[in-house]
């Protein structure tokens, strides 16, 4: 296996054109043709204490990204059924993206070698892209912290909490 991409501030975005565990279709540029911009983050398992958190955080600030013509969308590898039953066990309020075949992460370079125990392993290194509306991207951070990151992030785009 190669070497993951690593993506910086002002790279240009990959694309991704996938379903959400309720079947709806997100294309990248479309959701940018309309003006939006895009926080996509990548996260390693539903319902784990961590990604709880993380999707929490994400929609208690949902109103305050949407304002700021901010769209979230979280990715994980979970099955339709997995990410169902976090959106409504925790009343998450984006989509969850579908990639089983891991494609976007590979585009991402978010599926990366991870070690946990002095074991080495491939897993979803916790990222976040904000990609602008002329599809750079403005934020790019592998292996992120689930707590604070949300916050983290708003002071990163000026957005006031």
């Amino acid at each position: 296996m190669s070497e993951p991409v690593t993506l910086e501030n002002g790279d240009k975005s990959p694309t991704f054109d996938t379903l959400d565990s309720k079947g709806n279709q997100h294309k990248l540029t479309d959701i940018l043709d309309s003006g939006q911009k895009v926080i996509l983050y990548f996260y390693p398992k539903d319902s784990t204490p961590g990604c709880t958190v993380q999707a929490c955080d994400f929609t208690e600030s949902m109103a305050r990204l949407s304002s700021h013509g901010f769209q979230v969308f979280g990715v994980s590898k979970d099955s339709v059924k997995s990410h169902e039953n976090f959106i409504d066990k925790q009343e998450i309020s984006f989509p969850l993206l579908m990639d089983e075949d891991g494609a976007i992460h590979e585009a991402f370079g978010t599926w990366r070698t991870k070690m946990n125990y002095g074991r080495e392993y491939m897993g979803c290194a916790r990222s976040t892209f904000v990609i602008g509306e002329d599809g750079t991207l403005i934020f790019a951070r592998y292996n992120v912290k689930a707590k604070g990151h949300v916050s983290m992030l708003m002071r990163e785009l000026g957005i006031d909490e």
